[in-house]
């Protein structure tokens, strides 16, 4: 198991991914790819940067919960009697 595996992509992610990959090389860079080259690129950057990206989205999620649990018990002691 690589330190990535807990990112998984649908057939349906994957192939949008690669078309913006394709597109953005097109559009920014004048440049052909293909959709081999395209998946590589997508596969070096998810195993690169895919588990920080994962883990801040945790960090992000975590921290949104939090808040909004302050709210809550906030919202509990205001009708408690």
């Amino acid at each position: 198991m690589g330190k990535y595996d807990k990112i998984k992509l649908t057939m349906e992610e994957k192939k949008k991914m690669t078309e913006d990959i394709v597109y953005f090389f097109e559009e920014e860079r004048d440049e052909k790819l293909g959709i081999i080259a395209s998946e590589a690129i997508l596969d070096f950057f998810i195993q690169t940067l895919g588990e920080t990206i994962y883990n801040k989205a945790l960090d992000d999620a975590l921290l949104w919960f939090k808040r909004n649990f302050e709210n809550l018990e906030g919202d509990y002691y205001s009708i408690y009697k």
